[in-house]
């Protein structure tokens, strides 16, 4: 049976429904001599023949093995039907898109993706899933949203956005403008824990010999923000999380650019190297870019 194709099952399939290889030809757009070529592979296929042909104008008939073999012929044709559709479906982006994302982009720039893909494909399945380990696991998402670079020659970064640090303080804790980050040594801060891209940040710092005293660590950016509205200490932010809080609107916090300023964070929208993505995961990273263009250019 390795012979069979299905172009051999399409064939016995016109030959049936039109009584005749002549008809059959013309309704498939083939000679009648390529029908009969078609019709002679699958006999030898299956070992016997499909047709008794009576001669004349009177329609051919099955024999009994071309019963058997046209009842399975209908099963195939109907699972290669299934498949093309399937395929299409594919192509034009509909199937589960897995993103891994982290809060600031959460609050940001993941909803307006997440709108614009369902739009585009009304029939995506898309899962997210928010954490910030310090090595994820790419096999299990098809894209991440990070925010700094993960070693490993198996991984595939798109750099989004830059993120620049401001400091967030309780209104009045310094004057308007800029501050200077002489000014934040020893002084009391909160902070996020000491993972992604933290330490990073704390390294800056201590580069320029600013040595702050950590007085909460959150997880959280609202519990974070909680705190300095409490007067407990100030907060350096990027910009990103600052904007999703609407903290620079807050009547009970000050934004202030630092001088000189800490290198910004970058984001990243990463993926598992040297593997094929799909349509919908190869959309959703070009809209994504350009969702994070927007961002930097309103900023």
């Amino acid at each position: 049976m390795a012979n069979v194709e299905l172009r051999h099952l399409v064939t016995l399939t016109a030959v049936v429904d039109e009584g005749s290889f002549g008809r059959a030809a013309s309704r498939l757009g083939y000679t009648q001599s390529t029908v009969s070529q078609h019709v002679a592979a699958l006999e030898r296929a299956v070992g016997g023949l499909l047709f008794d042909r009576p001669g004349g104008p009177r329609r051919v008939r099955l024999t009994p093995l071309g019963e058997v073999t046209l009842t399975h012929a209908a099963e195939l044709l109907a699972r290669a039907d299934a498949m093309r559709t399937a395929i299409e479906r594919f192509k034009a982006g509909e199937g589960r898109l897995t993103i891994g994302t982290f809060q600031s982009v959460s609050n940001t720039l993941l909803p307006v993706l997440v709108r614009r893909l369902r739009e585009e494909f009304p029939g995506c399945d898309i899962r997210l899933s928010e954490d910030e380990p310090g090595s994820p696991d790419l096999s299990a998402v098809d894209l991440l949203f990070h925010d700094h670079r993960i070693a490993g020659t198996d991984v595939e970064h798109l750099e989004l956005l830059r993120d620049p640090y401001h400091l967030v303080s309780p209104r009045g804790r310094f004057p308007d403008g800029h501050v200077d980050l002489a000014e934040l040594d020893g002084a009391p801060m909160v902070a996020w824990p000491p993972d992604c891209a933290q330490p990073a940040l704390e390294e800056a710092l201590a580069g320029n010999g600013v040595h702050p005293e950590i007085v909460f660590r959150a997880a959280g950016n609202e519990t974070v923000l909680s705190m300095v509205r409490t007067g407990l200490g100030s907060v350096i932010l990027p910009w990103l999380v600052i904007h999703a809080a609407g903290a620079a609107a807050d009547e009970a916090l000050s934004v202030h650019a630092l001088r000189p300023p800490i290198a910004p964070r970058e984001i990243y929208l990463v993926r598992q190297a040297h593997r094929t993505p799909s349509p919908l995961a190869a959309r959703a990273a070009r809209l994504a870019a350009e969702i994070a263009g927007d961002l930097e250019r309103g900023r």
